[in-house]
């Protein structure tokens, strides 16, 4: 480490030398786990390291490590502890699962890669619902039982190599779990899809999450990756991103000798400040651009079977249905929801048309609905069963029909407003989602059984022509595609997609330009924008409805269009 880290990280330091000298000794004792549904047929040993000042009283705070007991962990512990350099906290040194083999000449299948090096929340769903509950079922050795603080900012994880990637994924994932994580000589290149993190840190909206990074100049350079490289790119994301970040740079090579001897220092940095809570930054200029940072998301409704379908009409009120119990509610302008009563037919869809009728699409039903009030009032004849569509400022709609089959494509017809069809699309996939651009030249279609939304030219007459995949979205690591439901555009031509990782936003170049994630990890279906300003960002999730309040305006395909800004290219 450098003389001026040295510096930096020693005023972190506070008084309490003389009980470093002679701390008090905790006690570590050592246990098995061999009953997880998460990685089924894996068994592992885990330490458990209580302080000598535990008590039961109060919850104590937490650290896991990857791999076991490394960086002599336990001794610093003891030490901080005493010096009242960090809480008391517990520490959990878990090994990685194995499922051992059933015959003598066969070899155990070991886990630790694809535990510690795969993204997604299974290792921290692991840890949350398996193993420290698992650890709360023991007690110390005089019988003390064991009581762990729930709230993650009482709660830090780290680990070396794959375990340090481990450990990030897992805050990553539930920073409401963790918030403080130690990273050393971590593997953030293209073993299981980590080299990604770089990316994604500078695009999600902040978490909560201080790190520690710490590597050598000698690190690994081989098939996956660089680790020199890639824990440097970690580090500019994190501090692009604003993220509280500190880091100790070496010239070792992929061994925890360094990180042994900064192994203090970083938690000292990780548990400054404890128990203020670790905030998330500010996150990049284009995230600024779109978010309000007092303004976070809120539940507007919640225990629906499965809220769908949302639409907004001209006086910014955002209508959808649960859709299993056929029942459609209004959200006011004012974030009251109001029961449509009497309305209980099977819409798919709604799109609210310039004169202010509202169409659906009905399941099971060759014929698009209009609305007056809470009944139909009329239906349009469909060359068969409709599901997506959009009503453009001109009167035209668009209008999807599934596949008829699993694997085949899906068509897009053009309803025009005197009621004649038109088939103008059948090579497209599975069509999950719809919406105009801003000045309503494009239309953008997204594919739900793949990571792209397609561009269409709307041609004078209508028509469609020029089709291209143009925006690119990001997936999670186990499924293929990335859910790709609902779309929406802002007035300044941004596309708005709710996606497995959240809602994804995207330039009119077709770049991902930003990541808003949903509280608890709620996968978004359908998304609007409503309220008097056109400026809340309404998305229905499941059995909830979440609203956020953005710094932009939507521009409803009713509206007259509107020419944006050309992309910053």
């Amino acid at each position: 480490m450098d003389a001026a880290r040295v510096a930096l990280l020693g005023a972190i330091i506070t008084v309490g030398t003389a009980h470093a000298e002679d701390p008090p000794r905790g006690e570590v004792t050592q246990h098995t786990f061999a009953s997880s549904s998460v990685f089924p047929g894996t068994t592992r040993d885990y330490w458990l390291y209580v302080p000598a000042q535990y008590d039961p009283a109060q919850p104590a705070c937490v650290y896991v490590n990857q791999d076991g007991i490394q960086f002599n962990a336990p001794e610093v512990f003891d030490r901080l502890i005493a010096a009242g350099q960090m809480p008391i906290t517990i520490g959990v040194f878990v090994r990685p699962g194995v499922v051992p083999a059933l015959r003598p000449d066969a070899l155990d299948r070991y886990n630790r890669s694809v535990e510690y090096d795969s993204l997604g929340d299974a290792y921290a769903r692991f840890l949350l619902e398996e193993l420290l509950p698992d650890v709360e079922t023991k007690t110390t050795r005089d019988g003390r039982p064991i009581r762990l603080s729930k709230n993650g900012n009482d709660r830090a994880i780290g680990g070396a190599s794959s375990g340090a990637i481990a450990a990030f994924t897992a805050a990553w994932e539930r920073p409401d779990g963790f918030t403080r994580v130690f990273s050393a000589i971590g593997t953030y290149v293209g073993l299981r899809g980590g080299d990604e993190y770089h990316t994604w840190i500078r695009k999600f909206e902040p978490k909560p999450i201080r790190i520690f990074l710490e590597d050598g100049q000698n690190d690994l350079n081989i098939y996956g990756g660089d680790w020199w490289t890639a824990n440097q790119q970690i580090e500019r994301a994190l501090r692009f991103a604003g993220y509280e970040v500190e880091h100790a740079w070496g010239t070792g090579g992929h061994d925890t000798r360094h990180a042994t001897e900064v192994f203090p220092d970083a938690m000292r940095f990780l548990w400054r400040g404890w128990p203020e809570p670790v905030k998330a930054g500010p996150g990049s200029p284009q995230l600024r651009e779109i978010v309000a940072p007092a303004e976070g998301w809120r539940v507007v409704g919640s225990g629906y079977q499965r809220a769908e379908a949302a639409a907004v009409d001209a006086q910014g009120r955002v209508t959808f249905r649960d859709l299993p119990n056929g029942r459609a509610f209004r959200i006011e302008p004012d974030g009251q929801i109001t029961p449509l009563d009497g309305d209980h037919h099977p819409a798919l869809r709604l799109a609210f048309s310039p004169a202010g009728r509202l169409y659906a699409t009905l399941e099971n039903d060759a014929t698009l609905a209009v609305f007056e009030s809470d009944q139909p009032s009329a239906r349009l004849p469909l060359d068969s069963p409709g599901h997506d569509l959009i009503v453009a400022h001109s009167g035209s709609i668009y209008v999807t029909s599934p596949p008829r089959d699993p694997d085949g494509p899906s068509r897009i017809w053009l309803v025009r407003p005197d009621g004649s069809t038109q088939l103008v699309d059948e090579s497209y996939g599975q069509v999950t989602g719809m919406t105009l651009s801003p000045d309503q030249s494009l239309l953008y279609v997204a594919d739900g059984r793949s990571h792209w939304v397609t561009s269409f030219q709307i041609q004078p007459d209508g028509t469609l022509a020029h089709k291209q995949r143009f925006f690119r979205l990001h997936r999670p690591d186990t499924p293929d595609d990335a859910g790709a439901d609902g779309l929406e555009v802002d007035a300044d031509g941004r596309l708005y997609v709710a996606t497995r990782l959240g809602i994804q936003v995207c330039d009119q170049a077709g770049r991902v330009n930003a990541i808003l994630p949903l509280p608890g990890g709620a996968q978004p279906t359908n998304l609007t924008f409503g309220g008097a300003g056109f400026d809340v960002l309404y998305v229905t999730a499941g059995d909830r409805v979440f609203a956020r309040k953005l710094k932009v305006r939507g521009a409803p395909a009713f509206q007259a269009p509107i020419k944006p800004r050309p992309p910053r290219l």
